[in-house]
């Protein structure tokens, strides 16, 4: 689920139980809209958890890039071919 979903699900069921009226036989409008909540709320801080290490690891992968970009290559062994004659 993602961040925006998460958010129109607490935001739906908060209209559910503090603004709506309509009363349905067998159906619970507070509990039907606190459980909309507490979905949306679960799904927000999964979103958030995944967002974050998904970011940490990205960050790990452009840090071992950076580095691998930045050494230098080893130098020519002597039995080397593609080594230069002076």
């Amino acid at each position: 689920m993602s961040i925006g979903a998460s958010i129109f699900l607490i935001a739906v069921g908060a209209i559910v139980r503090y603004a709506f009226t309509f009363n349905i036989e067998g159906i619970d409008r507070e509990a039907l809209g606190l459980i909309l909540m507490i979905a949306g709320a679960v799904g927000l801080a999964m979103s958030i958890l995944y967002q974050l290490m998904w970011s940490n690891d990205r960050r790990k992968q452009e840090a071992y890039y950076e580095q691998q970009q930045h050494q230098q290559p080893p130098p020519a062994a002597p039995d080397d071919r593609t080594r230069r004659l002076r």
